[in-house]
């Protein structure tokens, strides 16, 4: 995991935007292949995206039965991990909906339906590093949080956010350098109370 002070990923590895060689055609791969390849990637958004360790085995399998069905209607291959971002956004947006109408009808407080990030104790499995870097993640804005965790933890270039997201990408380049410079001024903080505090436990 990168930590705070890593330059945020904002170009692909060649140095400009994407571009796709219309000469080369892309191959769809098959759905096989698809669930071997983003298993992972699928597992961790969704946990990033907020939904509860109990029922994440049960999304993640809803997400790929979209997958499945929708194959036929990629058109862009080459864009298929923004492709499958999109299912996992849009799949989360549905349990979130569906979660709050069940708590309405059985008169239970009512829970914030916008999606939102995974709190450290849904991840108290992790590293205190993983722990704090979410602590930390919390105070941002949630649409700058997402522009990070796709960009730093994620790996996903700027096109392939601003495709997934349905954003422009120059917004997605300036939210991912506020996003930055916030988390830098977040850390700055923490780490001037911890020293604080050991100042203060110090004999």
């Amino acid at each position: 995991m990168p930590s705070l002070e890593t330059a945020v990923r904002l170009e692909p590895a060649n140095g400009s935007p994407e571009s796709v060689n219309p000469s080369s055609a892309v191959r769809t791969p098959g759905f096989a292949e698809i669930y071997q390849s983003y298993f992972g990637f699928v597992w961790s958004i969704t946990r990033y995206l907020g939904v509860e360790q109990a029922e994440l085995d049960d999304i993640v399998q809803d997400i790929f039965i979209t997958i499945h069905g929708r194959l036929s209607t990629l058109e862009r291959p080459e864009s298929l991990r923004s492709w499958i971002y999109s299912i996992c956004r849009r799949t989360v947006s549905a349990y979130y909906r569906t979660k709050r109408r069940k708590l309405i009808n059985t008169g239970t407080a009512c829970m914030e339906a916008e999606l939102d990030w995974a709190t450290p104790q849904y991840i108290t499995e992790q590293s205190e590093q993983v722990q704090l870097m979410w602590s930390l993640l919390e105070k941002l804005d949630v649409r700058k949080r997402e522009i990070f965790v796709l960009v730093e933890l994620e790996e996903m270039t700027a096109p392939e956010v601003a495709a997934a997201i349905g954003i422009p990408l120059n917004t997605v380049y300036s939210r991912a350098r506020a996003a930055r410079q916030e988390l830098e001024e977040i850390l700055q903080r923490h780490q001037a109370r911890i020293q604080v505090q050991g100042c203060a436990n110090s004999p």
